[in-house]
C-alpha cells in the first residue's frame, strides 16, 4: 500500500491534513501526482508547480514543502508539505 501525508501550515501551526491511500500497480511516480491531485482537490488548491529544489527533496526525503513560490493563485497559508508515510 502507498500512502501519503499531506499538510497545511501557517504561523508554524497545522491547519489541516489527510493521508491519500492508493493501492493500485501504478508506478511510485504516478501515484505521487495522483495523490497530490487528490490533495489539491481535497483542499481545493490549484495544482503547484514541482521547482528543481522539491524534486531534489523528494527524492531525498521523500518528502518537500510547497511555499506559495508553487502556486500561481494566493493561498492562505505558509506551505503545504507531502510525505510518503508508507510504500509496498
Amino acid at each position: 500500500m502507498f500512502r501519503l501525508w499531506a499538510r497545511t501550515f501557517k504561523d508554524n501551526h497545522m491547519l489541516r491534513d489527510t493521508v491519500i491511500c492508493d493501492e493500485r500497480p501504478e508506478t511510485r511516480t504516478h501515484k505521487v501526482f495522483d495523490a497530490l491531485e487528490a490533495v489539491c482537490y481535497q483542499f481545493d488548491l490549484g495544482k503547484p508547480i514541482w521547482l528543481d529544489s522539491n524534486i531534489a527533496d523528494f527524492k531525498k526525503h521523500d518528502k518537500t514543502r510547497f511555499t506559495p513560490d508553487n502556486f500561481i493563485e494566493a493561498i492562505d497559508f505558509d506551505y503545504l508539505e507531502i510525505h510518503v508515510i508508507e510504500e509496498d
